[in-house]
């Protein structure tokens, strides 16, 4: 019968050697040329020999090993296979562990412990429309820590391939944070996308309209209509961002108090953020049409049930009322049609066009809800002024320069408001 004396005592096998307990049927002490010693049961099931590897020496001890032992040799009496038992549960806890770790997996709770808390919900929209339009569906039933810079470059590949270098780039930034947050939670060691460069160069942009591109685009506008033609006049007439407007919901807007508050959960800097709407805004809202009873019902939507979607559609047919308007056999303006531009120009046309009025930077951050800007440091603590009546006044003079513009006629009535000293 083994003892603890024994089993230290043992000596060194020329070969792999199985000693019995002696006191408990079954039980062996396996004994290895190197040294190393194990628990195993042998048992028969059903007439077929079995085995069942308890644990190390002395990790499990005697007393220990016995005690399992019996364990085993009661499951065996009732029919159970121990051995078989245990592979069970060593499958579903690798089982377990590859769906923890898997992409999917991994990109749901990143979008949930950390882009819908800690940053802007813009951004944490955008990121989750990412990770399943662009990346889930190429790698999320992979492991991360399985997941190989050619797999990133294959997926970034593929996108520039279609003609979407930039939606490549933001695809990888969002990668790039979901993997590093992965290293934070002990997920993966390494990121895969370390030391890959994005795939595209891109430079800021720059654009501003001139006056004779506004007269083109507004009247594009007027043509393309509902909904997009209205979305791009508010977005030139307010500055504020695309999907802010594109999302507008009607509890949002007070056509008495001739404002739209914005909320924290909507603007892309978290901040929430009041527009003071000029006439030109309030005669645009009121000629819309309202889908759907809901009392903050989308402002934007065909069904009732979303915003619009469908931008670069939108951004076609509002080139191509553009290239008619240029080939109108009468037409007077000698003008060109103007050169490549995107909605989110309109916001930066907006911003430049209020500075031309003498309107002060500081007012026209504000319009734009900058969070950060000329006024920063100690001030920026403690400056909580929001600036209402300036930002009405700057978006009503240039709700009347746009007027100007629109209409072709001089300018002399458009008030400029000279920055403060």
């Amino acid at each position: 019968m083994l003892t603890d004396l024994l089993i230290k005592k043992h000596p060194l096998p020329d070969k792999r050697r199985e000693v019995p307990d002696g006191k408990i049927g079954g039980l062996f002490l396996v004994v290895q040329p190197s040294g190393s010693k194990s628990w195993a049961v042998r048992y028969r099931l059903y007439g077929t020999p079995k085995k069942l590897t308890i644990g190390s020496y002395p990790a499990v001890d005697l007393s220990a090993a016995r005690k399992r032992a019996q364990e085993a040799l009661g499951d065996i009496a009732a029919g159970k296979d121990p051995a078989a038992q245990k592979r069970a549960a060593r499958e579903a806890r690798r089982a377990e562990q590859s769906v923890k770790d898997r992409v999917e997996d991994v990109a749901a709770h990143f979008v949930e412990r950390y882009a819908r808390r800690s940053v802007g919900p813009m951004w944490a929209r955008e990121t989750e429309r990412l990770l399943k339009v662009e990346i889930i569906p190429k790698i999320g039933s992979k492991r991360l820590v399985d997941v190989k810079r050619a797999d990133i470059h294959d997926l970034l590949d593929a996108i520039v391939d279609r003609g979407s270098p930039f939606t490549a780039n933001r695809t990888l930034a969002v990668l790039r944070r979901m993997c590093n947050w992965a290293i934070e939670r002990g997920i993966i060691a390494v990121s895969p996308v370390d030391k890959i460069k994005p795939p595209a160069v891109e430079e800021a942009r720059d654009r501003v309209l001139s006056d004779a591109e506004i007269r083109f685009v507004w009247r594009a506008f007027d043509s393309v209509g509902w909904p997009f033609g209205d979305i791009a006049k508010l977005l030139l007439l307010t500055g504020a961002r695309r999907d802010e407007i594109a999302e507008g919901r009607w509890n949002e807007i007070d056509l008495a108090a001739k404002s739209w508050t914005i909320a924290k959960e909507r603007s892309k800097n978290g901040v929430a953020h009041e527009i003071p709407l000029s006439d030109a805004a309030i005669r645009i809202f009121e000629g819309l049409p309202r889908i759907g009873e809901k009392k903050d019902g989308f402002v934007f939507t065909t069904n009732g049930a979303r915003s619009v979607s469908g931008f670069s559609r939108a951004k076609a047919a509002i080139d191509r009322a553009i290239l008619a308007a240029m080939s109108e056999p009468n037409r007077s303006d000698e003008t060109e049609a103007p050169a490549a531009w995107v909605f989110h120009d309109m916001r930066r046309t907006a911003a430049s066009g209020m500075a031309g009025l003498g309107i002060a930077p500081h007012v026209v951050e504000a319009v734009l809800n900058h969070k950060s800007g000329t006024i920063k440091g100690v001030a920026a603590v403690y400056n909580r002024y929001n600036y209402a009546a300036e930002k009405r006044a700057a978006l009503d003079a240039w709700a009347r320069r746009l007027e100007a513009i629109v209409n072709d006629v001089p300018t002399d009535n458009v008030v400029e408001l000279k920055a403060r000293g």
